[in-house]
């Protein structure tokens, strides 16, 4: 009984494990497209539920023939000439048996999954483009991650105006200091180069061990 109940039934068993895939995706997953993707197996699992509920073996359209129509009864003028053949082939509203209602499929599951599948495709394509507008203001999709810097923008946005101003002066003065470090040390890198440039020319104008004097004493003496 149980493995005939299966066999008839393993397309509702299909549809469930897709719901239940598609539930636990929007669930557990951290990332956002992972659960867009759990959210649109969910959908597709309720849209083939709801279409194989309407399937009947031997069903036709829902199209009533016109004996079958219970609204066929109009008012019809006839003359005295075809009076007699317009009574052969009208007729009035007859009632629908249980039995003919029963060859009929029910449309009303397919069109509501129509418009089921319109709404789900139209969510879709929004839910797409927020994520990457998240992404082009965040830098990412991670769950974990933007909550950590929407509770920092919170607590950014939270403070009052006295502290954040208190916090602009110290920004101010610790921008000021560090300018006026690296003047200091741009001034005393230049008196250094100039220290130093003068001693290179005494340098050079100092004279050199061992003078022309003597090399002109023995000239002299060789002339006199």
């Amino acid at each position: 009984m149980i493995s005939e109940l299966f066999l008839e039934r393993l397309n509702y068993c299909i549809y469930v494990i897709l719901l239940l895939i598609g539930l636990w995706a929007m669930l557990a997953k951290r990332n956002l497209i992972k659960k867009l993707i759990g959210m649109s197996i969910f959908q597709t699992a309720i849209i083939l539920f709801y279409v194989s509920i309407a399937v009947k073996d031997e069903a036709t359209i829902p199209i009533y023939l016109p004996e079958h129509d219970p609204h066929a009864g109009h008012s019809q003028v006839a003359d005295e000439k075809n009076a007699s053949l317009i009574s052969e082939y009208s007729h009035g509203p007859v009632a629908l048996k249980p039995e003919t209602i029963k060859g009929y499929a029910n449309p009303l599951p397919h069109v509501l999954m129509l418009t089921a599948i319109v709404v789900g495709v139209a969510t879709l394509g929004l839910a797409l483009a927020l994520t990457q507008r998240i992404y082009q203001g965040y830098g990412t999709i991670e769950e974990d991650e933007l909550l950590e810097k929407l509770e920092r923008t919170e607590e950014r946005a939270s403070l009052s105006p006295l502290i954040t101003e208190k916090r602009n002066e110290q920004r101010r003065i610790k921008a000021k200091q560090a300018k006026a470090k690296k003047s200091v040390t741009v001034t005393t890198r230049a008196k250094k180069a100039a220290k130093a440039s003068p001693d290179i020319n005494s340098k050079k104008k100092t004279p050199v061990k061992g003078s022309s004097k003597p090399k002109t004493k023995g000239a002299s003496k060789k002339k006199e």
